[in-house]
């Protein structure tokens, strides 16, 4: 018998939009773009051929189009872990639950969820406005725990070596670590894109070692960072949604790639204060690879 969703667990509006999103389910395209800016919407969306959908309700703020023919969603997140589980739970709900009877479909679609953001570099050799491609999201958040893992998607040998590189004290939430779509990181991967382990966040001051008036716990964790090695990868950026995004994705059968411009570099102090450019060059730049995408 088909489990029916409880109204606290799948919450709708009265118009039978979801509760945060305020989308239904013919808003959302098989392809995602997330950004956690709201404004940044506008900004990829100014590149569609034409817009048949505009919502919003907070930090959420949605539009659905075309570019060169190609059925797109772009969608803002806010900023955080927290927010990418309300959306990564509410789209899929959108695409793979009947919201009518409040179950679970029997055929499930796999959305494509690419985001793009700024981060931090963590090598010099990163130049602020380069691409940066997330290969494998390491989360120094947590939220992953709270969720069954029946298909060990953590990668365990690359989070007992991390904690150990690190020295990782026991009174923080254990880290892990997901990989990305291989296929997506495939077609996004070009030449001068910089490729491997990205770390998600549960701040941006102490956590990412910050400090103004407050002293981070680990004031050597970049150094520490900045010489670990797994498989040949480095850490090669800060950010604060992606561990959630590829854990999430993994779990219910998405795709997720993550691609940051680096508009900070954390070892050589260098600052990108104009890097609405940059930025718009890789959202041109996904957008022409999404319209060759099946």
């Amino acid at each position: 018998m088909m489990k029916t969703i409880s109204r606290t667990d799948l919450i709708l509006n009265p118009d039978g939009s979801i509760y945060h999103l305020h989308l239904l389910p013919g808003d959302v395209a098989g392809h995602v773009i997330l950004v956690g800016d709201p404004g940044r919407v506008q900004q990829v969306s100014s590149h569609f051929d034409q817009i048949e959908i505009k919502k919003s309700n907070r930090e959420f703020h949605t539009h659905t189009g075309s570019f060169k023919g190609k059925r797109i969603t772009v969608l803002s997140t806010g900023i955080g872990t927290d927010n990418i589980d309300i959306v990564l739970n509410e789209l899929d709900a959108l695409v793979n639950v009947d919201l009518g009877k409040r179950s679970v479909k029997t055929e499930l679609r796999c959305l494509k969820l690419i985001r793009i953001g700024t981060s931090g570099a963590l090598h010099a050799d990163v130049t602020p406005g380069q691409p940066v491609i997330s290969r494998i999201a390491g989360g120094l958040d947590g939220l992953f725990h709270f969720y069954r893992d029946p298909g060990n998607l953590n990668l365990k040998t690359l989070v007992r070596s991390f904690m150990e590189h690190t020295s990782w004290n026991d009174s923080l939430a254990a880290p892990y670590f997901i990989s990305g779509s291989e296929r997506l990181h495939t077609l996004f991967a070009d030449a001068g894109i910089v490729s491997g382990i990205t770390l998600s966040t549960p701040g941006f001051y102490a956590p990412q070692v910050r400090s103004i008036r407050l002293l981070p716990f680990d004031p050597e964790l970049i150094s520490k960072i900045e010489t670990f090695r797994y498989e040949g990868m480095r850490v090669n950026n800060f950010e604060m949604e992606s561990s959630a995004l590829y854990a999430l994705s993994a779990l219910l059968g998405h795709e997720a790639i993550t691609i940051c411009v680096a508009i900070a570099n954390r070892i050589s102090m260098e600052f990108l204060e104009d890097y609405h450019g940059a930025v718009d060059g890789l959202i041109k730049a996904i957008l022409e690879k999404l319209s060759q995408d099946d």
